[in-house]
């Protein structure tokens, strides 16, 4: 009997990431207005990529083809290996049930409660469920998302725009996605309410191994929190890489857009979050 171990099951450390989402040669056009022409993009698993683009560059257009709400004129998009290009609702619904949604300003039902926002989705896919355990679920997101719970039967009319949000969050995550879209999260909020809400999507994204799409024109969001950032010019993604790599790039937006007067504050200002933390860091390990 051969002695040799059993292989390990552990991917190797160098070993190329998952690509959860694949986007090739995608089209899409509003009559005579071309939107995209051959938009081609991958985003890796447990990473969180910015997506960012002038107006009309079809940021948001981009996201609905990959969810399944604009058809494209031509191209082809994989969500987790799946085709969902022309696939009705009835096939779509067992990628659906793997990924969360926050569209703009949170999109929540103005009638309904919090509690009863964050049940939308289960009431959809699993209407079987009972009312406690409907009650004990919504409880436990609105919590993850750091509202108090006497939030959960107030209306949305009675919420800040930042408790809207953080309430859209945990709507997205009421079925515990592997994937998140988020489409202009920090819009209308202030700086410190944006800067808690990144950090809020941060932690999440780590602490639940969550893949996250995010669209943003928010540069403090794209330095604090993103691995990549993937750029809308051209009708195309134009480029795909960490900030630094997209700095190196010759191209007239791109360098507009990180070396203008915002992107330079943006920049300076994670260098001192980032000199921050590696202080405290080590103050931490000199006390220990």
């Amino acid at each position: 009997m051969s002695t040799a171990p059993a292989p390990s099951r552990d991917p190797k450390p160098d070993a190329e990431p998952e690509i959860v989402i694949s986007v090739r040669g995608l089209r899409n056009s509003f009559g005579d207005q071309v939107i995209h022409d051959g938009v081609d993009l991958d985003v890796r698993q447990g990473e969180i990529l910015g997506v960012v683009g002038g107006s009309g560059t079809g940021k948001s257009v981009l996201m609905r083809s990959i969810i399944g709400l604009q058809t494209p004129d031509a191209g082809e998009i994989t969500v987790f290996g799946q085709p969902v290009i022309g696939r009705g609702d009835s096939e779509l619904q067992p990628i659906r049930k793997r990924w969360g949604i926050l569209f703009q300003g949170a999109a929540l039902f103005s009638t309904l409660t919090l509690a009863e926002n964050v049940q939308v989705p289960l009431r959809e896919f699993y209407p079987r469920l009972s009312e406690k355990l409907l009650d004990e679920i919504a409880a436990y997101k609105i919590v993850m998302v750091g509202l108090p719970p006497d939030a959960a039967p107030k209306y949305p009319a009675e919420l800040s725009g930042g408790m809207r949000k953080r309430a859209g969050i945990a709507r997205a995550l009421s079925l515990d996605p592997e994937l998140l879209f988020l489409d202009e999260p920090t819009a209308g909020l202030d700086p410190i309410g944006a800067a808690a809400f990144d950090q809020l999507i941060r932690d999440l994204s780590k602490r639940l191994g969550l893949t996250v799409f995010l669209i943003t024109h928010d540069l403090d969001t794209l330095y604090s929190i993103c691995d990549r950032v993937a750029v809308l010019a051209d009708h195309k993604v134009v480029a795909v890489g960490t900030i630094p790599e997209l700095l190196a790039l010759d191209h007239e937006w791109i360098q507009e857009y990180f070396r203008g007067p915002r992107g330079r504050a943006a920049e300076e200002a994670n260098e001192a979050a980032e000199n921050e933390a590696a202080a405290n860091a080590g103050t931490g390990d000199a006390e220990r």
